[in-house]
């Protein structure tokens, strides 16, 4: 298993350990961070636990997942974000490397998405080799669709999720600006 590390100006992004659990259940389980997820807000402790294993495992099957991200002025861990290969099928594609983030919203607004999403990206285009990154949106998280497009991602095309409709972007390595 790969055990990352990036440091950022303001931010440190590692593997997930089991011990992140309850500061990932105070992501999960507020409304607003889930609200265009798609799926319910924990109500257990416990099911967080459950999350972190699925997202270690992710790390052994796929040699990548989703990063802690780490506020170093505060030592805290303040969300989650990175690239995760996603092995279901989403819009037509499967097997594709996925930028996704997740944060608490007292840092909202605080272009942590952004920094450790450029960071993301560098890793999977230097280190992962990869050529594409995808990544996808509820249209209404206007939030999520401006960092998306600010981190040079194209929209490229739109489908329909049970909650609503996501627009679909890319971003070739050639596009990125590091």
């Amino acid at each position: 298993m790969m055990n990352i590390y990036i440091e950022t100006e303001r931010l440190i992004l590692r593997n997930l350990v089991e011990e992140d659990y309850e500061r990932l259940y105070l992501l999960d389980s507020d409304p607003e961070v889930m609200k265009y997820i798609g799926m319910p807000t924990l109500s257990k402790v416990e099911e967080s636990k459950e999350v972190v294993k699925m997202i270690i495992q992710q790390y052994e099957d796929n040699g990548v997942g989703r990063l802690a991200v780490i506020e170093k002025e505060s030592g805290l861990l303040i969300g989650w974000s990175g690239l995760k290969l996603n092995t279901s099928e989403v819009n037509g594609y499967q097997n594709f490397y996925e930028l996704g983030y997740r944060f608490l919203p007292e840092t909202w607004g605080k272009g942590y998405a952004t920094e450790s999403g450029k960071a993301s990206l560098d890793y999977g285009f230097n280190d992962l080799k990869a050529e594409i990154i995808y990544a996808y949106a509820h249209s209404e998280n206007l939030a999520s669709n401006h960092i998306l497009t600010k981190l040079g991602f194209e929209k490229t095309g739109e489908f329909l999720e049970p909650d609503g409709n996501c627009f679909w972007y890319e971003l070739k390595k050639e596009n990125f600006n590091s």
